[in-house]
């Protein structure tokens, strides 16, 4: 071994190594039981650790990746995409960072929602709806329910509407808007669960369609009874989370003023085509029923 910490076959000491890399012979430990920069021989006498000069950039690039709070699969596949491909490790983290600057853009959103509802202001947030009554008859529907939880939901919504509504075709066709009705909360925390409601023409058509296939799809047929909805119509910005928030709870607000009470769980209707709709475009109703 020499005076710098090199030693045969272009190895380095950890020591030597970690200063080459500007980085800490703890950080090297710790990467390595991360699994994100293996030694390039570990000495099975004494436990040293040996790297070779190649293995510097490798080294800097986890560290400054582990900035960013990337997590360690994520910097796994990125560093090993370097060492193929730059360009395509460079488009893995234009990916992860396009999907934090979305994260941090709901999170603001949120925080200025609940800014004004702690400063006591969330009376001028329900100003902006409107809210109505209307009288929905009973519907049948071909119904499916899941248990999920809130970063699933929209998949599971586009999804669920997308196998109920081919159904529908074969019972009569679909007669009324498609709705999501929330049995439960649904959240990070909560998981509903939640169901997609589509509305069929024929009732036989769709219990004999449910017969045969509708086990394998857990679809199932139902009556939604007559209804007397409270409902605010908001676009498809507002449906992002948690600009609906406010929308249901204006409903809410209007409800207790007027002196109504809750007669079932909430409900989102969707009347448009949500692929063609731009983003101040009215898509949903976000309701709740009422006696």
């Amino acid at each position: 071994m020499t005076e710098d910490g090199v030693v045969d076959d272009d190895l380095l000491t950890i020591g030597a190594f970690a200063a080459r890399a500007r980085l800490s012979p703890k950080a090297l430990r710790l990467y390595d039981r991360l699994g994100l920069l293996r030694p390039a021989r570990v000495d099975g006498v004494s436990g040293y650790r040996y790297y070779r000069g190649g293995q510097i950039d490798r080294a800097r690039t986890v560290a400054l990746l582990r900035q960013l709070d990337m997590p360690l699969t994520v910097i796994a596949e990125v560093v090993e995409a370097a060492e193929r491909d730059g360009g395509a490790a460079a488009d893995r983290l234009g990916a992860y960072w396009a999907g934090v600057e979305e994260r941090i853009a709901r999170q603001r959103t949120l925080a200025g929602f609940l800014r004004g509802r702690l400063s006591g202001r969330g009376f001028e947030m329900y100003d902006a709806f409107e809210v109505e009554t209307v009288e929905v008859p009973a519907q049948v529907v071909l119904a499916e329910k899941r248990h999920t939880l809130a970063d699933e939901l929209p998949a599971w919504i586009g999804a669920s509407m997308g196998r109920l509504g081919a159904a529908a075709r074969e019972c009569g066709g679909v007669v009324a808007s498609p709705f999501v009705v929330y049995h439960a909360e649904v959240s990070m925390e909560s998981d509903g669960p939640a169901e997609s409601c589509v509305p069929v023409a024929d009732e036989e058509a769709a219990r004999a369609w449910a017969a045969a296939r509708g086990r394998a799809w857990e679809t199932v047929v139902r009556v939604e009874p007559a209804r007397r909805l409270a409902y605010t119509r908001i676009t498809k910005a507002q449906v992002a989370h948690p600009q609906i928030l406010a929308a249901f709870e204006a409903v809410e607000a209007w409800m207790k003023e007027r002196g109504l009470e809750y007669d079932g769980p909430c409900r989102e209707i969707y009347f448009a085509d949500w692929d063609a709709a731009g983003p101040e475009d009215p898509v949903c109703d976000v309701a709740f029923p009422v006696r």
